[in-house]
């Protein structure tokens, strides 16, 4: 086990293009460390450069205090596990795991045993003496990261692994791959584009974009204070609701109404005079339909009709339309990655969703009163995209 320092790290190809850009990362000996952010963000080819599977144009990785620039693959003491399985069909399951050991002419009384261990953690017992075509694909991925735990590295490195498993199996696996870590203490770095097993395995999260981690802190953090719409917008399912406002005085206004600033974000806002537009950033459990509202729910009330309801069986979600959109590149960015850019323009309108109590009315063509809690909104400058309120 080890800690793992990047620092000031940075990928540079020939023809110039950066995949990774002055990258400074601390990771903890025995953390779970997620990587997660859009395809193309940079967070494979980090990866890859502790792993010793890229060059390194600048800075300096270390592991364990050593510095690794320069080391082979081999040497750096790492164990991967990659979306593939990579398994030899010809060979059992106890075959594959032993594979790495039997290469390095560990003795086979020692192998066995090392086998038999890795096999008790991830429930691969019954499953030794099969082939990989007879495994389910779960069954596949365990067996690939028993063949990483056998070895005892310092350092576990997985490039999105669960990305070829089925949903249902996904959460599962999920799971599984927290205990076992927990278990071992073993510091891993766990790359994903999926915000939902970056929010549920890390203990801490980085996100990524265009090669430039944008806020590194626990899952809880990232949710609840965002540094930059990227972040805010990333993170969460549903996304955050961005609306155009404009402060004025100790409030701001937004499409719905006049929204009265919260004490807590009137003394941030304080150096930055009393107007100017912002983007407001809200996440959809912070509606509420008025009529089930409980009487300590503080908030404003407005009237929207409703478009689409989807009920998830314990709650609703609710769509509706606001007048105006907000502008900024980090938005855009985020509609290119989810693939909406494409997708039909209500006018000028802002789609809105609202995550409502499986007890609401909510009904699709009819109006519904709402109430929204003014505590937990959040303010972001349009241009640079940066926080107001972090």
């Amino acid at each position: 086990m080890a800690d793992v320092q990047l620092d000031h790290i940075w990928k540079r190809y020939p023809d110039g293009f950066e995949a990774v850009k002055d990258m400074e990362l601390g990771i903890n000996d025995s953390e779970f460390m997620i990587l997660v952010g859009p395809s193309g963000c940079g967070k494979s080819t980090a990866l890859r450069m502790m792993a010793g599977l890229e060059d390194i144009t600048e800075g300096e990785l270390r592991i364990g205090g050593e510095r690794v620039n320069e080391l082979e693959p081999r040497d750096r003491d790492i164990a991967m596990v990659f979306q593939s399985y990579a398994l030899y069909p010809h060979m059992t399951v106890r075959d594959n795991i032993g594979f790495a050991l039997k290469l390095a002419k560990v003795p086979e009384s020692e192998i066995t045993t090392k086998v038999d261990e890795a096999a008790k953690i991830l429930d691969l017992q019954q499953h030794l003496e099969r082939k990989p075509a007879n495994l389910s694909g779960g069954q596949r991925q365990r067996v690939a990261m028993g063949r990483a735990i056998v070895r005892d590295p310092k350092l576990f490195l997985m490039d999105e692994p669960l990305s070829n498993l089925d949903a249902k199996l996904r959460v599962q696996m999920r799971t599984e791959v927290s205990r076992i870590q927990q278990r071992l203490g073993t510091t891993t770095v766990y790359v994903t584009h999926d915000q939902t097993e970056a929010m549920t395995l890390g203990d801490r999260v980085a996100v990524m974009r265009a090669g430039i981690v944008q806020q590194v802190a626990p899952p809880k953090v990232l949710y609840d204070d965002p540094a930059n719409l990227f972040v805010a917008g990333f993170i969460g399912s549903p996304s955050m609701n961005f609306l155009p406002g404009r402060l004025e005085g100790e409030s701001v206004k937004v499409a719905i109404g006049d929204i009265p600033l919260p004490n807590h974000l009137r003394s941030r806002l304080q150096g930055r005079g009393a107007r100017g537009d912002v983007i407001v950033g809200i996440r959809p459990e912070h509606f509420e339909d008025a009529h089930i509202a409980g009487e300590g729910l503080k908030g404003v009330r407005f009237r929207a009709k409703v478009e689409v309801v989807e009920s998830m069986g314990s709650e609703l979600y609710v769509y509706f339309d606001l007048a105006g959109g907000a502008q900024s590149d980090q938005l855009n960015e985020l509609a290119r990655d989810a693939q909406l850019e494409d997708l039909p323009k209500h006018g000028s309108a802002t789609t809105v969703v609202a995550r409502l109590d499986a007890a609401s009315k909510a009904t699709k063509g009819q109006e519904i009163e709402l109430m929204l809690e003014t505590d937990e909104i959040k303010l972001f400058d349009p241009q640079s995209g940066e926080s107001l309120t972090h």
